[in-house]
């Protein structure tokens, strides 16, 4: 076993270039999310593809929690996620097969192809078909670049490398928040610049993609052994390599023993990283942080506030987001996973009751909130988002792709990112019906899912801080409390 300190690397330019350029799928993603509901918002994408919403939207007796309820209006949100479902599963076969970087090659000229479509559509079925694109090319994107950040970072580095993408996804968010902002004064046609520009962080993307090299894992289980040793040697910026080469290859060679991967993950033995990995994803989801982050204009105009301050609210969240992210790029790979994710749970539960008793209260199904009211609703949303933005966000990300061995990495991951996805698009379909019916309910709805979220990580969650992902089933699963006893016979 060896010895974290044994591995040598330094910082080199191509280095943090190839994080760079690969963190823009999470760009892509996280613009995705961004641009939804501000789109949505806007009256002139309303009154060309879902006049009826646009209809309820303008009678003033109308329900301050079901004007924007639609199920069509939540389909041009959702259809992505479920494209990005099916996609994952193919990316998993294509990272295996031909790598990394070609998969994220993949994901930037899917996306590219949807924001032309979208941006240019003159009728509903295009503009759906334009999302579908879009949900391939996350889907490829979320599969391969969070494997492509993990593999390339130094072990005592990996938290915090492997969080660009996270950073990248809330980066995302605040500049299509400011996107939507600005063309929400362009008339008729500022909804087609909001989505056309989805397209530049594909290209960017694309380019990245011919810039970087696949990763030594990758490279080594496929055979090109020699490649792998190169790009290890590039990455890391020094010639010593041995060590670290040596423990890759040898998991590789480990790996290559195993022809039924996906029985291996399913099977006994992969249920402990199977579960948390899926849990992870599950909990991240029901914090309920995408429902305020895909509807928050929306949301803000149900509370009272004008198109124009609702935007920006949203813009504030933005910014709070990504902040607050590099929070955790900071104290990820010092206090560990699992500390930042409880924190987060205190955090997150307190603002969300808060949230919810203010709107019980004070929000009727008509009119709207008194300003300091709406103030402290904006402040506590903020709170919510800035503890998300540091623990369940990136840890989302982080953690499954820590946690397989090598052979059943791709697979692994597959079903995390699937399992986002079928969540992802729940929530996104629901959330506008859900806040309908159940009106602020709905933030005790989530509370109630961040406190079974707290437990899980207090109890069934290991701590992966600084251990090389080669070693996580030696030292983390055989030696944790519960799941030991699934690979006793291992």
């Amino acid at each position: 076993m060896a010895n974290v300190e044994e591995f040598k690397s330094k910082m080199t330019c191509y280095v943090w270039a190839c994080w760079i350029f690969a963190a823009f799928g999470g760009l892509m993603f996280g613009y995705d999310i961004g641009i939804s509901g501000g789109v949505t918002g806007m009256d002139d994408f309303l009154k060309k593809f879902f006049h009826g919403v646009y209809e309820r939207k303008l009678r003033a007796h109308e329900d301050n929690y079901c004007k924007y309820d639609d199920q069509l209006l939540q389909l041009f949100t959702s259809s992505l996620y479920m494209a990005a479902l099916v996609a994952s599963f193919f990316a998993s076969k294509l990272c295996s097969v031909f790598g990394r970087r070609k998969t994220i090659f993949t994901a930037s000229l899917f996306f590219i192809t949807g924001a032309i479509l979208c941006a240019s559509a003159p009728v509903k079925w295009v503009l759906i078909l334009g999302r579908i694109l879009f949900g391939i090319g996350v889907g490829c994107g979320n599969e391969a670049v969070p494997l492509f950040l993990s593999e390339v970072a130094p072990v005592q580095h990996r938290g915090a490398v492997n969080i660009l993408f996270q950073l990248f996804v809330t980066i995302g968010i605040l500049i299509a928040n400011m996107i939507n902002y600005g063309t929400s004064f362009i008339h008729p046609h500022g909804w087609r610049i909001s989505l056309g520009l989805a397209g530049v962080p594909g290209i960017i993307l694309f380019l990245g993609s011919l810039y970087i090299t696949d990763t030594p894992p990758s490279l080594i289980h496929r055979g090109h052994v020699e490649s792998g040793l190169a790009a290890l040697k590039k990455i890391r910026g020094v010639e010593n390599v041995d060590v670290e080469f040596a423990q890759i290859a040898a998991g590789c060679e480990e790996a290559k023993k195993t022809t039924m991967k996906w029985k291996k993950v399913l099977g006994k033995s992969g249920i402990p990283a199977l579960v948390v990995g899926n849990s992870i994803q599950i909990f991240q989801q029901f914090t309920g942080i995408n429902a305020i982050m895909f509807y928050a204009p929306v949301l803000f105009q149900t509370l009272g506030f004008k198109s124009d301050a609702s935007l920006a609210s949203s813009l504030i969240i933005g910014a709070v987001n990504v902040c607050s992210t590099f929070v955790s790029i900071y104290l990820v790979d010092k206090v560990g996973r699992k500390k930042l994710l409880l924190q987060a749970c205190v955090q997150m539960l307190i603002s969300q009751v808060i949230i919810g008793v203010l709107l019980v209260t004070q929000l009727g199904s008509t009119g709207g909130l008194a300003r300091g009211t709406a103030t402290i609703v904006v402040l506590f949303v903020c709170t919510f988002v800035m503890s998300f933005a540091w623990s369940w966000g990136p840890m989302g990300w982080l953690i499954p792709t820590e946690i397989y061995p090598i052979e059943t990495r791709p697979a692994g991951f597959a079903i995390a990112v699937s399992t986002n996805m079928i969540f992802t698009f729940v929530i996104a379909q629901a959330f506008l019906s859900m806040l309908c019916h159940m009106k602020a309910y709905i933030f005790f709805f989530f509370s109630a899912w961040i406190i079974v979220m707290g437990l899980f990580a207090l109890f069934l969650l290991p701590e992966t801080k600084g251990v090389p992902v080669e070693e996580i089933e030696e030292q983390i699963w055989k030696t944790h409390p519960v799941w030991k006893f699934f690979l006793q016979d291992e």
